[in-house]
């Protein structure tokens, strides 16, 4: 259970001048305080789940060792952890840009300390973890780029925040330097332990692969100074690739895709963030107007899934379980390869689904428009953020927080605070 410790925590939203308390911010109040009171761990890393009263079934350290429920860690407790931190720590630097709360700068720290702790628990360097179990280290093998990219978002946002100590500041640098030095090394591949060694890539010339290889070159360029890096991101702009044989300069500026489903904002949303970082760190104006168009082009595709959240009705009878052991297990078998581990997970979750089938209703009308709202956010174009603003706003308002099993709902409250830091004029 995560507990008391942490609902004191919980402490009230200031809202920027000018915003009254209106039934938005008691919305995103209430989802605020359901986040840290039940799906923020002792570590500073957010669950996947929980029940109501903030009680997690987290798999041992044995059992993440053993690769079970299976070795990519998938539809368990700490399925998510560096991608959703990474995320998440938008909100709170947001709110804290605005209103200089030290509650806020406090979550913020605190989601940056978990996401260090993921990049320091493994004996294989530049391993990005999921989560961890009780014992603050054990981990499953394998990360994915859906993980790694949205960890370097967050670092990247509590560096330009100002918030960092110095001594922060000299921690953070030094292992956004391991772990990118390392995926450099491996092709752009994400480490992992054996006997995978690897799992996931930043290399392919698509939307999110594009845009995670240059903010992570960029970044690094940034804040390192390295021209190694400024010159592997001249070099990456114009190599071409792909169905389209496009480049990512051209990837970049025709936005956010979907490849293996209808909508899958909840990933693409990983990838929409590096493109929102390249053009705040882009200092070429042709370049940067062509991130503009990217984020234009994404937070309107983005903003037709906001009906999405239409689907959700609180009084639905489907049920939740968190007895993910006794769906999964009698499926496991010991794993060789990433391969192996997919096809048992996917098998897995067909059987969690029969005894879980509240997931649908929570990724369908949960996941999936509140993932979107924020993509729409991220947009540098005002005018565009706020034809949608007013939908955004009465999504927040649509969920029992207090009666969602899933973390999955955090995107709205940066949504929210993304939409409070609008300027008068034409961008953001």
């Amino acid at each position: 259970m995560l507990g008391a410790s942490l609902a004191a925590g919980a402490t009230m939203l200031l809202p920027r001048a000018g915003w009254a308390a209106d039934a938005t911010s008691e919305a995103i109040q209430r989802a605020h305080d359901e986040i840290w009171q039940r799906f923020v761990d002792r570590h500073g890393i957010l669950v996947d789940f929980a029940d109501l009263d903030g009680r997690v079934e987290l798999p041992t350290p044995e059992e993440c060792r053993a690769g079970k429920p299976n070795a990519l860690g998938w539809f368990q407790p700490i399925e998510n952890g560096a991608m959703f931190n990474g995320m998440y720590i938008d909100a709170l630097l947001c709110q804290w840009e605005q209103t200089r709360s030290p509650e806020a700068a406090a979550k913020a720290r605190r989601l940056m300390q978990g996401l260090l702790l993921l990049a320091s628990i493994s004996n294989v360097r530049g391993l990005v973890g999921r989560g961890v179990s009780a014992d603050g280290r054990s981990h499953y093998p394998m990360g994915s780029n859906d993980q790694t990219s949205p960890w370097f978002f967050g670092l990247y946002r509590f560096l330009s925040s100002g918030l960092a100590t110095a001594e922060e500041h000299r921690q953070i640098i030094a292992k956004l330097v391991e772990v990118a030095d390392a995926i450099y090394e491996l092709g752009w591949k994400m480490p992992a332990e054996a006997p995978f060694n690897i799992r996931g890539s930043f290399a392919g010339i698509y939307f999110d692969a594009a845009a995670r290889l240059l903010f992570v070159a960029k970044l690094m360029h940034h804040f390192t100074g390295d021209k190694a890096w400024a010159d592997r991101y001249a070099q990456a702009l114009d190599e071409r690739g792909g169905e389209a044989n496009a480049s990512r300069r051209e990837l970049m500026r025709g936005g956010m895709k979907f490849y293996y489903a209808k909508t899958h904002h909840w990933t693409s949303c990983a990838a929409v963030c590096c493109l929102r970082g390249l053009w705040e760190l882009e200092t070429d104006a042709t370049l940067k107007q062509a991130y503009a168009e990217g984020l234009r082009a994404s937070a309107n595709l983005a903003a037709e899934s906001l009906p999405l959240a239409e689907k959700y009705n609180a009084a639905d009878p489907s049920t939740f379980s968190q007895d993910w052991r006794s769906a999964m297990m009698p499926l496991w078998k010991p794993q060789q390869t990433e391969q192996e581990s997919q096809a048992l997970a996917e098998a897995q979750l067909r059987a969690f689904m029969k005894v879980s089938p509240r997931r649908n209703l929570e990724t369908a009308a949960i996941r999936e428009p509140t993932a979107a709202a924020w993509i729409v956010t991220l947009c540098p174009d005002a005018q565009v953020v706020r034809q949608h603003a007013a939908t955004i706003k009465q999504m927040a308002t649509r969920y029992d927080y207090a009666r969602l099993y899933y973390c999955t709902f955090f995107w709205i409250e940066g949504a929210v605070w993304r939409l409070r830091a609008l300027p008068p004029g034409g961008t953001k």
